[in-house]
């Protein structure tokens, strides 16, 4: 507790912070208001070539909206910004030389780990918990039920959501105490999520380059693939796709053990660099 209350102590007066946290939920939020319509839309296009008419999709029904809205929120173009939160905290720590007043004032390198440890930790579940008091708000407002059997299945998806988001930003973290730099620890973590890491993906799935699913196993990618698909009942239905309906342990177990190499690695190097 001594250790977050140091933290808070930084982050809560910190403008930057709550811009960027305003501006992901801000694009979450607007994600969520069109994620309906943007499907529906696509449903719309393809009945134009169908013979029988797909029906609309609605996502705010229980159980599909945990599964729905934590897809909507674990795409990488939104998981971008608490990641950069992450980063922007950790370099600033050596950009203002503070990493360094926190040794001297007695803090362990153990311990300064570890202080980092409970922000990504607790941005995590905060994020969580937020969007799961939205999901079950929607929820009970378009449900006709209201069981609690009805309510908590696919509840497992939250929980799925809440280790990505922590993985996710313990590669953040990771990157972050590797490079120490702001403007390139957020530049390289950005260009490999958004681009390099897609590029690898495309080029290993092609059936005529590697016939195997080893491209299933890219850390960022292991990561997105916790909560994969949303879920359609008409195209299971209608169509006989076959998409995710649970969050499996291996899904789960990919990512964390990446997140697990990767405070090893922060842990050994940063107790053998100069600060």
């Amino acid at each position: 507790m001594k250790l977050l209350s140091i933290e808070l102590k930084k982050i809560l007066p910190y403008k930057t912070f709550w811009i960027i946290i305003g501006l992901y939920f801000l694009f979450l939020a607007l994600g969520i208001i069109m994620a309906e319509y943007i499907v529906n839309a696509m449903v719309d296009d393809v009945n134009k070539r169908l013979p029988i008419p797909l029906p609309h999709a609605v996502l705010f029904y229980f159980p599909d909206i945990w599964q729905n809205l934590t897809f909507f929120a674990s795409i990488r173009f939104v998981l971008i910004f608490p990641a950069i939160i992450v980063i922007i905290l950790i370099t600033n720590e050596f950009t203002n030389k503070t990493v360094r007043q926190n040794i001297v004032n007695g803090m362990s390198r153990s311990e300064f780990i570890y202080s980092k440890l409970q922000v990504v930790f607790m941005l995590a579940l905060i994020i969580t918990v937020i969007l799961m008091l939205v999901m079950l708000t929607l929820g009970l407002i378009h449900s006709d039920s209201q069981s609690l059997s009805l309510m908590l299945n696919g509840f497992s998806f939250v929980i799925g959501f809440f280790i990505q988001m922590l993985t996710y930003l313990c590669f953040a973290f990771f990157v972050a105490f590797m490079l120490r730099n702001t403007g390139l620890a957020i530049a390289l973590f950005t260009l490999y999520t958004i681009i390099i890491e897609p590029v690898i993906y495309f080029l290993l799935r092609a059936p005529f380059i590697w016939e195997n699913t080893v491209y299933t196993y890219l850390p960022v990618n292991s990561v997105i693939r916790i909560v994969e698909y949303p879920s359609i009942p008409a195209l299971k239905k209608l169509m006989n796709f076959q998409l995710q309906d649970q969050v499996t342990l291996l899904a789960c177990a990919v990512p964390m053990i990446y997140a697990a190499v990767m405070i090893g690695i922060v842990y050994l190097t940063f107790n053998k660099r100069d600060l």
